[in-house]
């Protein structure tokens, strides 16, 4: 076992990494709301169905855009406070085969 130190994360591949992984994360989000919206617009009726459609489709679409953003952003974020954080402490330690 080698020991290895991070002292610097690229920004923008992390902010690339964690839009993927919160867009993902949104679809599946975006999939709960879009059956519990289609589930209590049933309940009201054809007025309720449709709106409840219309939401659904839309909660589909707009909360994985929403959440990939707020990712990308969170990661460039967290990338920089990390590397002025390894800059001063020496980054993290990581073990290698």
């Amino acid at each position: 076992m080698t020991t290895r130190r991070i002292t610097k994360i690229g920004v923008l591949s992390l902010g690339k990494t964690f839009g993927a992984i919160y867009a993902i994360m949104g679809f599946i989000f975006g999939a709960i709301m879009t059956l519990m919206s289609l589930g209590m617009g049933s309940l009201m009726g054809n007025e309720g169905a449709l709106a409840g459609l219309l939401f659904g489709v839309g909660a589909i679409i707009t909360v994985p855009i929403f959440y990939g953003i707020l990712g990308f952003i969170g990661g460039i974020i967290t990338a920089l406070i990390y590397n002025v954080a390894a800059g001063f402490i020496g980054g993290l330690e990581i073990e290698v085969e």
